[in-house]
């Protein structure tokens, strides 16, 4: 299939790939999973190709001059190439292999952060912020003496990006802001926030962990100085996530770990460092979770990255719709006329989010409740905790309705 072809997904077809989405939970009912924006099932295609790795050419990357390490070496190294080419970087000097979106962060925030940031400077973020971004940068703006402002959010769930432009000064030396909220779904205007950042001689890192798996997503359109996500969300597996930075500032940066592998000299004295993307990947890398990446990517560039966005938007706008027919529940974000990825939090009545996931599992619902590493989130919109369904390209408008009908046996309980 064509990433060009915006035909429906042959959605039977897609979830052959997925086995377990055929096993039963609780008292023997089928799965619904809901849950794809915390982890996404992973394909078969995936995981066969992590298991010909360790079946086939299992050894440690670079400087092993046998066969096996060789074959190691290539597949490793590709598979920097092919994220790079899916997300339009200029090649894989720019593509740094970290074990999740969380430890791209702390990379860009120590290893440029403690270095570039000082008393009087300032870093931008939006009140959306996953703690990913939203602790890691607070913390190192304490130990500089940087200082942290917040883009805020309006009724809707939308950046206010008249504040914005008054937020973001010639003081301001980093806008950090996610693509797209993973408790809203909200899609933020990334372009024109790395556009607000560059006016005033800042950087942009943009948060993809949840707009990379369900949209085609091009750094080099958006100008992002750094951007970040992870595999587990994308069919890939667990372990590995993936920063972008822009060839000359991660030229410039120093190293955020040290060791193996990312030197180039070593005296008892001092150490140089070695080409990109190595000098940013200390110690033994993530070798077999590369190679599942690259297969995961295969797997998506297959089906086609605009009809998982289409799909995505569909079932987002469903399930919107279906929960808006309660009068007791409230879903935050965008309605889906103003562009929601997809996701949907929301509460109902006074069930407790948690309540509410408990008794959907019954149902064979899986479903996240809490706050979704978006406390100061949840504190604007002024509750403790939401429920949340995200879906990804297995998931089919039935097992919506499943999920709804679950809610309202719910809403019967606690009446």
């Amino acid at each position: 299939m064509s990433t060009q072809d915006i035909e429906p997904l042959d959605i039977e077809r897609i979830r052959e790939d997925f086995p377990i989405l055929e096993r039963t939970v609780g008292d023997d009912v089928p799965l619904v999973y809901l849950d794809n924006g915390a982890t996404s099932q992973t394909p078969e295609q995936v995981v066969d190709a992590i298991v010909d790795y360790y079946h086939g050419y299992n050894a440690n990357v670079h400087r092993g001059v046998h066969q096996l390490s060789q074959e190691a070496s290539i597949a490793y190294e590709e598979a920097h190439d092919r994220v790079a080419e899916f997300i339009g970087a200029d090649g894989r000097e720019e593509i740094v292999f970290t074990k999740n979106t969380t430890e791209a962060m702390n990379l860009v925030a120590y290893a440029w952060g403690l270095a570039e940031l000082g008393p009087g400077d300032e870093v931008v973020l939006t009140e959306m912020e996953h703690h990913a971004s939203l602790v890691t940068w607070q913390q190192v703006a304490k130990r500089t003496g940087a200082t942290v402002e917040y883009i805020p959010i309006d009724g809707d769930g939308q950046l206010d990006m008249d504040a914005a432009g008054d937020l973001v000064t010639d003081d301001t030396k980093m806008v950090s802001a996610v693509h797209v909220s993973n408790t809203l779904g909200t899609v933020n205007p990334v372009s024109e926030l790395a556009d607000l950042a560059h006016e005033h001689d800042a950087y942009a890192f943009i948060d993809g962990a949840q707009a990379v798996p369900t949209r085609p997503v091009d750094v080099g359109d958006i100008d992002a100085d750094f951007y970040a996500f992870s595999g587990h969300k994308m069919a890939g597996p667990t372990g590995i996530g993936v920063l972008y930075g822009k060839e000359h500032i991660l030229e410039a940066m120093q190293p955020y770990l040290y060791g193996g592998d990312m030197i180039r000299k070593v005296t008892f004295e001092d150490s140089t460092w070695n080409d990109l993307p190595w000098k940013f990947e200390a110690g033994t890398p993530l070798i077999a979770q590369a190679v599942g990446l690259d297969a995961a990517i295969d797997y998506l560039e297959d089906i086609g990255m605009e009809r998982v966005q289409r799909h995505e938007e569909r079932l987002s706008r469903y399930a919107y719709e279906r929960l808006s027919e309660f009068d007791d529940v409230e879903i935050y974000g965008p309605s889906p006329d103003q562009g929601r990825g997809g996701l949907v939090a929301f509460n109902v009545g006074s069930v407790h989010a948690h309540d509410l996931a408990s008794i959907v599992n019954d149902y064979g619902v899986a479903i996240r409740a809490g706050d979704h590493c978006t406390q100061p989130l949840h504190d604007t919109l002024g509750v403790a905790a939401s429920a949340r369904a995200s879906f990804y390209v297995y998931n089919t408008e039935a097992e919506i309705d499943v999920l709804v009908d679950a809610i309202d046996d719910a809403r019967e309980l606690f009446a």
